[in-house]
């Protein structure tokens, strides 16, 4: 069966096309903003347009637009191709990258949040979250971790913060699909936005 993989919740925007674990064809593009315009090209220039029996799309967390597009796409897709459709956490595949590059160590995941905060969460050498996924004021992150890999688009500051360890600053890329334990797929494919919604209803309506 093929997979197309859609990876949209940070600043970096990839797809790829995968049949029976070999890559067939990708796009991997460091686009800041612009997913909502750029995804649904770079996977209609896929061969065969990206189609697909598995649709495997990040939840999250990341940018609430990025999140909200790729998702929406993997949705609208999966229902016109009767696909399969499976979810996963965006710092899950910067783990597996992780490990993949220093295999046999735990590693933390800082990767940038809302409002300056960051998103953290520690994994095990096999890939398994073992605490839960914070948002966290950059002052206080040095002081949730002792691992000594630290992963993702804020490693290098958080390192540089604490003063020790070895910073991978990895971006989540839809190439790297096959290193994600599969423990990590979902068919529960809800967003994680990793922290609570800035508006909240009025008692109220609540």
């Amino acid at each position: 069966m093929r997979t197309l993989v859609i990876d949209s919740a940070t600043e970096a925007c990839s797809v790829a096309l995968f049949d029976a674990g070999t890559l067939l064809a990708a796009d991997f593009r460091m686009l800041g903003r612009g997913h909502a315009e750029q995804l649904i090209p770079m996977i209609a220039d896929l061969p065969g347009h990206g189609r697909a029996g598995r649709i495997a799309v990040s939840l999250g967390p990341g940018s609430f637009t990025g999140v909200r597009v790729g998702l929406a796409a993997a949705r609208a897709l999966a229902f016109a191709w009767d696909a399969d459709l499976l979810g996963y956490p965006t710092l899950a595949l910067v783990a597996a990258m992780a490990s993949a590059a220093r295999p046999g160590n735990e590693v933390t995941v800082a990767m940038t949040g809302g409002h300056g905060e960051w998103f953290l969460a520690r994994y095990s050498a096999q890939g398994k979250q073992v605490d839960p996924l914070v948002s966290i004021a950059p002052e206080a992150a040095a002081d949730a971790s002792t691992d000594t890999i630290i992963a993702g688009s804020q490693a290098e500051a958080f390192v540089a913060q604490r003063g020790s360890g070895e910073a991978l600053p990895i971006w989540p890329d839809a190439r790297s699909f096959v290193m994600l334990p599969r423990h990590a797929l979902q068919s529960d494919t809800q967003p994680l936005y990793g922290r609570a919604p800035d508006a909240k209803l009025p008692a109220s309506a609540a």
